[in-house]
């Protein structure tokens, strides 16, 4: 299940809570919130794989960019020895190859660039996902200690 149907999950708990009047906490089903925040801990991985996933795209896109420059710069050179081997145009030929290799290391910077850029946005965005989910949960177990100290102290009154 997705993480953020998860966390869905867990509002609608939390707004289903009965209200302790005269106090700002809730009554939550406690099985409940346990299966919920279960199965979060399932969820979590998951993102961190997609994130692994984002990693592997990143390689592949740089590995492709890496190869299609090499092959660019192999043309580049066949084609440069081509016109070089011509006499009367030696010094175009020189020019032409240089103009063709800085535009494949231009091409190819470029790919690089827009990779990282890709990856970056996408990780950061799992970051602030994932921080914002932590919160969530956070924020849940803290209203079940809460509620459970509660408990206990009222427990403890009644006993005495």
């Amino acid at each position: 299940m997705d993480i953020l149907q998860l966390i869905d999950r867990l509002e609608e708990l939390f707004n289903e809570s009965k209200s302790i009047p005269l106090t700002r906490n809730v009554m939550v089903d406690e099985d409940r919130m346990l299966d919920i925040i279960d199965q979060m801990r399932i969820a979590i991985p998951e993102e961190v794989k997609k994130a692994q996933q984002l990693l592997g795209q990143r390689d592949r896109v740089l590995a492709q960019a890496q190869e299609e420059a090499n092959r660019t710069l192999e043309l580049a050179r066949q084609k440069a020895d081509q016109l070089t081997a011509k006499e009367m145009i030696v010094q175009e030929a020189q020019q032409r190859r240089e103009q063709i290799l800085t535009q494949a290391r231009t091409e190819a910077e470029n790919v690089r660039a827009d990779a990282d850029d890709y990856v970056m946005r996408s990780l950061t965005q799992l970051q602030a996902e994932l921080e914002r989910i932590t919160n969530q949960v956070e924020n849940g177990i803290r209203v079940v200690q809460d509620e459970q100290e509660r408990r206990a102290a009222v427990s403890d009154t009644a006993e005495k």
